[in-house]
């Protein structure tokens, strides 16, 4: 190969056709690379194929071979007919013609083989490793499309190898290799894998990768559709498709509806899925690309069945799997043949629906796509229930029921289990929407089997909770493993069908510190639930099933490390009960006793009665989002601020959400062993439920009444050990101190840089020294010992502007017994999933550091700063136990401070405290009243200050032996106070938001 004539481009890349972004701009004149007339034939090739003329771009490049093939041979002419063989290569898998597709890879890889020992520059060296990169890239392309999965794998891993060889500055080889190894990913259904390296490589792909960048944006947008981001899936899709029009690429923009017509049958939307599928396949159909159009035949078979045209969905599903065994698509025939066993169940031939579902699954399996196995194993599962439904089982019920939840169990853990792959709790809240279909199914199943000890498993599972993982972990993301089903039943998901041209890259850096903030909380599996009290190997929750999932489907389910399900005997020394409520539809609980009373229990509430009570519930509190207005309808015309509206509440609550039988073990255990504690674990959908107010029965008892009542976290967020940083010795000295004798670290209305006294952020305590009760707070605890920060007077403690995050960190890391921060919290959307994004409002100034986006002049401190500290903000990084270790005993008063275990994953501000090491946190279900809400909206007098009373409360019950008692017995002393005189001070809207959470 002369050096002299290099074959570049003017940006120093070869012309690679549409495969490798290598494509110039229309206007420019054609490059020189070979000479005439190969020049100017491939220009014109590479404008056949722009505007989608496949055919005719096939026909030039196949000229143009010819006459390469009649000059004398060299190492030169090897070369160019090398090129020639991989643009036709890329043409033909455009098209998805895959046998002449490997036919001309073959032809073009020997040729280079043939010619790697021939003398060449560095320039020519370099044009040879460009195309063998090529040639790999297309290779793994075409074995991807084709279900090789693993020997796809393994030319992307040849084709990293030979990258560094290759002079690559810009990056461009190595953001298409990346793409092309996202692609793989998502046809091994790892989601959360595939979105992180498709966002990096996005961020980080240079402008000059023209073609490299809308196919990026295709791929996320087919990722967040496949997990239920529809809004985020369209996003990506009008920026390609923005992309793809100032390319001139006219077959791109046609694929692009295929892709936003997937996006509608999942989000719902099938007239318009179906109108979109139906104009593409036209499309494809006048162009011959056989394995689009066989994508498109798919989708429309599902839609047709969807509407009972049964001819015309075995039709449309003969025609798709036809297409794909001819293309040699084997992963993509066995979808259509799921489709197929789907459709045969629909028509009664359960013979044909078992051997087309069989033959899928042996398809997976051989191929590693363990999650269409599952997927195969649900639809199986879900017509063995219909089969359950529809005929009498008689004494084969049993038999039945138990073969439907060896398939079904599993699997649904294998789909839960798929989220740990994502980033974000936006994304694993979203996809966790995708498998409520196959948990409800479990939990009939266990229902139907009447099997308590099954059900009081499953809920002691899905009650463990995610694991915070401070970094990427392996177990997070096993290799060759995927999540399943979806939300439309049993169809293909998108990966299957992503015939994109490119790679995938080996290492990703240089993200900025913003991009890391941003990238959210990282999750591992829960710990694993031990069922007995036995000191060596006892069972684990779900035990056979979680290692049938494992087994099968390739996916760890949960965490290596241990946790009991129970309190212990030696753990308390009254008797406790420990209820757990678990979301499946409907609503699931579980109840054990410890501390003396022995004993366990399940309970279960019908979808309907628990979402009524739920709402009525929520109607009568002061909605975050509500403003003044809901505020004033909660404490004038709500149910909590009337005595009588109350009480039917209460009882409302009680009959949806509480079982008489347990009301009943409470009552026999009280008589007995005195007064109980009740450790009640919500579901995120009865997470506000004030459980002390439950009436449970008809004479206006209280649960608080019959019991004390705490509120627990999941087990996975009991702190774990950090390691120590070496100390300087007085600081060290000052962390030494007893939780009896550290000092109280006060935190009174701090002033928020930006915001005046009257605005959202302003005071909610009011001016300092106005209030004698909180100043007599302050002044108790000056003559008792230690407070932080020193001051002179109470009143100094108040609206102080020094008490930042770094000021408080450095208070925490000195020793302490107990934190009362008393301020504004503002509580994370619970529809975003994103419990982290709860905030506490210091006088941290924007500037400061930290993981929350600033508010004026303002940053807040957020839960995500707490868990993760500065880990992700720099090499050298310290998570938050770190730098903001808790007290054993916190209290957070603001507005729906608590919140945290309305989401999936409890990360909010309360339990980042019990992550970094609190024992008890006092904290709020909902947003709260200030006592100037009180006089402004209720019309009090000035000197009744609700508020006041609550915090004197938490104060004096954190400084108790027994806070959970103490607490609750000013709470029964407020209950009192409401029956006797009905006023709107002593009403449950403010002292039953406040919550003593443990784990």
């Amino acid at each position: 190969m002369r050096d002299q004539n290099d074959g570049t481009t003017d940006d120093g890349t070869t012309d690679d056709s549409t495969t490798d972004g290598g494509t110039a701009d229309r206007a420019e004149a054609v490059t020189p690379l070979y000479g005439e007339p190969f020049d100017s034939a491939l220009a014109r090739a590479e404008e056949h194929q722009l505007n989608a003329e496949i055919a005719d771009a096939v026909a030039v490049y196949a000229e143009s071979l010819a006459l390469a093939e009649s000059l004398e041979d060299s190492p030169d002419v090897r070369f160019l007919r090398a090129h020639l063989l991989a643009n036709i290569a890329s043409v033909q898998l455009a098209a998805t013609d895959f046998v002449a597709a490997r036919d001309a890879l073959d032809r073009s890889h020997a040729l280079l083989d043939g010619i790697a020992a021939a003398p060449m520059g560095p320039r020519g060296r370099q044009l040879w490793l460009e195309l063998v990169l090529r040639t790999l890239i297309a290779r793994a392309d075409l074995l991807r499309r084709t279900g090789h999965l693993d020997e796809a794998l393994a030319c992307l891993d040849e084709a990293a190898r030979r990258l560094p060889e290759f002079d690559d500055p810009e990056g461009l080889r190595t953001a298409e290799l990346g793409l092309n190894r996202v692609h793989l990913l998502m046809d091994r259904g790892a989601w959360g894998a595939a979105e992180e390296q498709a966002s990096a490589l996005l961020s980080t792909t240079p402008p000059t990768a023209r073609e490299t960048v809308p196919r990026l944006l295709v791929a996320l947008g087919l990722i967040c559709s496949s997990t239920g981001r529809f809004d985020a899936a369209e996003d990506h899709f009008a920026r390609a498709e923005e992309h793809f029009t100032s390319l001139g690429d006219t077959g791109e923009q046609r694929v692009l509806l295929a892709h936003r017509a997937y996006a509608a049958l999942h989000r719902g939307e099938l007239d318009l899925a179906e109108r979109l599928f139906a104009q593409a396949s036209a499309f494809f159909e006048e162009q011959g690309w056989s394995g689009d159009l066989a994508v498109c035949e798919q989708a429309r078979a599902f839609l047709a069945g969807r509407r009972g045209d049964d001819s015309g969905a075995e039709s449309l599903l003969a025609a798709s799997l036809e297409r794909f065994e001819r293309l040699g698509a084997s992963i993509a025939a066995a979808d259509s043949m799921l489709l197929g066993a789907q459709h045969a169940y629909a028509q009664g031939d359960i013979k044909e629906m078992k051997r087309l579902a069989q033959g899928a699954r042996d398809v997976y399996q051989e191929r590693g796509v363990y999650e269409r196995c599952a997927q195969v194993d649900l639809m199986l599962a879900r017509t063995l229930e219909d089969n359950l439904n529809r005929a009498d089982h008689g004494e084969r019920e049993r038999e039945s029921v138990d073969n439907a939840l060896s398939l079904a169990l599993p699997a649904a853990l294998a789909l839960e289990a798929a989220r740990y792959g994502f980033a974000t709790a936006h994304a694993r809240s979203e996809w966790l929407r995708l498998a409520e279909d196959a948990v409800e199914l479990v939990f009939r199943l266990v229902l139907r089997r009447q099997d308590q000890g099954l059900l009081f498993e499953l809920a002691e599972h899905r009650c463990a909770g995610a694991s915070l993982a401070l970094t990427p972990s392996a177990d997070t993301v096993p290799a060759g493993t995927a999540p399943v089903a979806d939300r439309a039943g049993v169809f293909p998901n998108a990966a299957m069908k992503t015939y994109g041209h490119a790679d995938g890259t080996t290492t990703l850096g240089g993200v900025a510190a913003e991009a890391a903030a941003s990238a959210g909380l990282r999750v591992a599996p829960p710990p694993k639930v031990r069922m007995s009290a036995r000191s060596g190997p006892g069972r684990v929750a779900l035990q056979e099933y979680i290692e049938a999932a494992e087994f099968r489907y390739g996916r760890r389910i949960v965490d290596q490390e241990e946790v009991p399900f129970w309190v212990t005997d030696d753990m308390t020394s009254r008797p406790v009960v420990q209820v757990r409520l678990a979301d499946a539809g409907d609503l699931f609980m579980t109840w054990t006793w410890a501390g003396g009373a022995r004993g366990f229990g399940t309970g279960h509430g019908p979808r309907d009665e628990v979402d009524r009570a739920v709402r009525a519930l929520a109607d009568a509190l002061p909605g975050a989002g509500d403003g003044a207005e809901g505020m004033r309808r909660a404490l004038t015309s709500g149910a909590l601020a009337d005595h009588d509206g109350e009480r039917r509440l209460a009882r409302t609550l009680a009959e949806a959400l509480w079982p008489e039988g347990l009301t009943a073990q409470i009552r026999q255990v009280a008589e007995r062993a005195g007064r109980p504690l009740v450790r009640i674990q919500p579901s995120p959908r009865v997470a506000q439920v004030p459980w002390e107010l439950l009436a449970v029965d008809d004479e206006d008892v209280r649960l608080i009444e019959l019991a004390d009542v705490v509120t627990t976290a999941p087990a996975s967020l009991r702190p774990r050990k950090v390691p120590k940083e070496p100390k300087e010795p007085e600081e060290s000295a000052a962390a030494t101190r007893s939780a009896d004798t550290g000092p109280v670290v006060l935190v009174l209305d701090p002033r928020v840089p930006g915001f005046r006294a009257d605005s959202p952020l302003g005071s909610v305590l009011g001016p300092p020294g106005s209030d004698p009760e909180l100043l007599s707070l302050v002044g108790r605890h000056l003559d008792a010992g230690a407070v932080v920060p020193s001051v002179a007077t109470p009143a100094e403690a108040f609206r102080r502007t020094d008490l930042d995050r770094d000021w408080l960190g450095g208070a925490l890391r000195a020793g302490a017994r107990r934190l009362l921060y008393v301020g504004h919290v503002s509580g994370a959307p619970v529809e975003g999933g994103q419990s982290e994004d709860g905030t506490l409002h210091l006088a941290c100034a924007a500037g400061t550091t930290g993981l929350a986006a600033p508010l004026r002049t303002h940053r807040p401190l957020s839960a995500k700063d707490l868990l993760l500290g500065t880990l992700p903000l720099r090499a050298d990084g310290e998570p938050g136990a770190r730098i903001w270790p808790a007290p054993a005993r916190v209290a957070l008063i603001g507005c729906e401070s608590g919140g945290d275990l309305r989401f999936a994953e409890s990360f909010g501000p309360a339990t980042a405290m019990l992550h970094n090491g609190a024992e008890l946190v006092t904290a709020t279900r909902w947003v709260l009243p200030t006592s100037f809400a009180f006089h402004r909206l209720a019309q009090l007098p000035d000197s009744v200050r609700p508020l006041t009373e609550a915090i004197v409360a938490v104060d004096a019950a954190h400084e108790d032996a027994d806070p959970v008692c103490r607490l609750g017995r000013w709470q029964r002393e407020q209950l009192d106070r409401w029956r006797a005189e009905g006023r709107v001070e002593h009403s449950p809207l403010l002292w039953a938001a406040l919550t003593c959470i443990v784990v």
